[in-house]
């Protein structure tokens, strides 16, 4: 009877925890998806000036939530991330310009479905550096995938959209990189690199400001932005992220990834008007059915455990 209990107790327990972690899972979600339409309010500021601003912001709320996390121990926290950190870190400087170049050059809808395709860029990459097995079904889906890609990207080119789609995909490439930095040395914790990439992302966009002449006296509004974009649009998000996604399965994080992939278009056509073209929307109908597909023959494959 005792050990029933406390078996029914613990998959309570399990229960609740799984409940509480989706729901924070889709919180960093709603968060991420404002990228777009805070870019969009902001009135003069490039991508560089948006980029030190929203870094500048990012870095110190980071520290606070490591220090509060590891009870004052946040430069030995930082230091554990070694070189991965430092290579992910790099990565995420590549991912966050162009993300915010995309989104300017482009629609936020095909922006937002080309950031999407960075998990099956991570496939490639841990195939050809970590010599990582890609499953079958994940190479059906990669060549799907593909095709979505390429119908948003030759829609992009006859629009003279070109460069904006192309910054997307180094985005997307960008964010694979850092995935597989902290897969080649196993850090479950993302939140060092990511600070170390705000740091880094300060120097190098301060540095193009400077040597551009990129004037930082922007107007208040969109310093307001930038700085309010790295606090809440990113740095919470990815807080929220990292303590929901310890109790939520691996595929499952993959599917409620696309909530800010579908969330993002949403708010700048409800607030802006902004619209997708057809062709974006069946792109990107093929680039998330791919992922989704690729995640459900995970499931099939290797059935997580019931709550």
């Amino acid at each position: 009877m005792t050990d029933a209990l406390a078996r029914h107790g613990l998959r309570a327990a399990e229960a609740h925890a799984y409940r509480r972690g989706l729901m924070l899972v889709l919180l960093a979600g709603l968060c991420w998806s404002t990228m777009g339409l805070g870019i969009r309010f902001m009135e003069q500021a490039n991508v560089w000036q948006i980029l030190f601003y929203r870094s500048c912001a990012l870095v110190p709320f980071l520290f606070f939530i490591i220090s509060v996390r590891s009870r004052g121990k946040a430069l030995s926290v930082i230091r554990t991330a070694g070189i991965a950190g430092v290579l992910g870190g790099l990565g995420l400087v590549f991912a966050f310009a162009g993300g915010i170049y995309a989104i300017q050059a482009t629609s936020v809808a095909n922006a937002m479905f080309l950031f999407a395709s960075a998990p099956f860029f991570a496939a490639l990459m841990g195939r050809a550096l970590l010599g990582e097995r890609v499953r079958t079904a994940t190479w059906f889906a990669m060549a799907s995938a593909s095709l979505g890609i390429a119908i948003m990207v030759a829609e992009g080119i006859s629009l003279g959209h070109a460069a904006g789609n192309l910054a997307a995909i180094a985005a997307a490439l960008g964010f694979a990189a850092f995935t597989i930095a902290l897969r080649w040395r196993k850090l479950e914790d993302m939140l060092p690199a990511v600070l170390l990439s705000g740091i880094f992302a300060v120097a190098v966009a301060g540095t193009v400001c400077l040597a551009y002449d990129h004037t930082l006296m922007l107007p208040a509004r969109d310093i307001a932005i930038a700085l309010a974009m790295g606090v809440f649009q990113l740095g919470a998000g990815l807080f929220v992220y990292t303590i929901g996604s310890k109790s939520v399965p691996a595929v499952e994080l993959t599917l409620l990834s696309m909530t800010e992939v579908l969330l993002g278009p949403l708010w700048v056509w409800i607030v802006l008007g902004e619209t997708a073209s057809v062709f974006t929307l069946i792109g990107g109908g093929v680039l998330l059915g791919a992922i989704a597909g690729n995640a459900v023959s995970g499931v099939r494959r290797k059935p997580t455990p019931v709550m």
